[in-house]
């Protein structure tokens, strides 16, 4: 029965977040359905733990506009 009631309840996607210092290195990582609260949080492509502590890669964060086609994409499921 739970297989059946898991179709109904849609969860949202896993995301990924890095906190940053004020210099931009890396200090955390959470995986959450929705963005951390508190400051210096950003989205992220994927977790990798070589990161820690050091300068965040341009190419690892999300676009807003990635964000935003996500947004999208489950208001029209």
């Amino acid at each position: 029965m739970g297989f059946l009631s898991s179709w109904f309840n849609a969860r949202r996607p896993q995301r990924c977040f890095a906190r940053l210092d004020r210099r931009g290195h890396c200090q955390a990582f959470k995986q959450c359905s929705l963005p951390p609260a508190g400051d210096n949080w950003v989205e992220i492509r994927e977790i990798r733990l070589n990161w820690l502590q050091g300068p965040l890669p341009a190419s690892a964060r999300v676009s807003a506009r990635t964000c935003d086609s996500w947004r999208t994409q489950a208001l029209a499921s």
